[in-house]
């Protein structure tokens, strides 16, 4: 018997695309983190263009807090209310879905008045409440395999959403820990979460990360993204998750993983081929 199809969608200037029933690869990207008004803005405007330019279901991603840093040093907000307003904005006035992280069940609440995506952060992802509290926004729900968790422990995670009766559901993989100071990929993984038929998302720049190791700081190896990236989308995944920036080295928050925004087309370019080839061998 066939599995049912999901039903998952979005709109990007009010035409509708299926992230789990399109032929077509997704793209959710943006900045880490919410730096100004100015910059979210520019980063959402020039990946929109992109997107179009190469007919790309398109979600704008960046978070309005991040609560997960190593320092407490670290940036991590310019305020809820005026990062959420920012985010709100960019929905509006660009007519493109937006996805941000949530910490914890008020957060969810108070976020899904702004965006159309609630993220689950990888460190989260077996918070039950925080899962039901997401599920029950309404809202599509994007979780993150813990660096923790193996790709078949995600059932777990996708049914304590599913119980609240919401079925919009990504699950995107981000990397396993191995040792202390650095992440892997396992692309059996990808395939592994395809079988409880929701989108599979890669995240071509967290898993590239080299967690807390400058002095408190993520470094990682953005030169790993490129090719990361096309082995992920080869094993037939729905989507890819990319952090960008126009400057990453000035960015606020992981700055060392991200890649720059210049790159991002190229890159789409490559995904995007390598996406019909292996839809055209799926489909032959």
């Amino acid at each position: 018997m066939t599995a049912p199809k999901n039903i998952i969608n979005i709109q990007i200037d009010r035409k509708t695309y299926d992230l789990y029933n399109t032929s077509k690869l997704f793209l959710i990207a943006g900045p880490c983190v919410v730096e100004n008004k100015e910059t979210t803005f520019n980063i959402a405007v020039k990946i929109k263009d992109i997107s179009l330019k190469l007919n790309i279901p398109f979600i704008f991603k960046a978070s309005y807090k991040k609560a997960n840093r190593t320092s407490v040093n670290s940036f991590r907000s310019i305020g809820t209310e005026r990062a959420l307003e920012i985010l709100g904005n960019v929905h509006t006035k660009l007519n493109i879905p937006v996805l941000t992280d949530v910490h914890s069940e008020i957060e969810a609440l108070i976020a899904a008045e702004f965006v159309d995506v609630i993220q689950i952060p990888a460190f989260l992802s077996r918070q039950t409440e925080l899962l039901e509290a997401a599920g029950e926004t309404g809202k599509i729900v994007n979780i993150k395999k813990g660096q923790f968790l193996s790709p078949d422990d995600m059932k777990y995670q996708i049914k304590k959403v599913e119980s609240t009766g919401n079925k919009k559901i990504i699950v995107t993989e981000r990397g396993s820990s191995f040792g202390y100071h650095n992440l892997v990929v396992d692309m059996r993984g990808l395939l592994i979460m395809k079988k409880f038929n929701y989108p599979v998302v890669y995240d071509a720049t967290h898993s590239i990360q080299i967690p807390s190791k400058i002095n408190g700081v993520s470094g990682g190896n953005p030169e790993f993204i490129f090719p990361m990236s096309r082995a992920a989308v080869s094993t037939g995944i729905n989507g890819i998750f990319i952090e960008t920036h126009t400057n990453p080295s000035k960015a606020l928050s992981d700055s060392s993983s991200m890649l720059k925004l210049s790159k991002l087309e190229t890159l789409l370019n490559q995904l995007i081929s390598l996406h019909k080839m292996v839809s055209y061998y799926k489909n032959s």
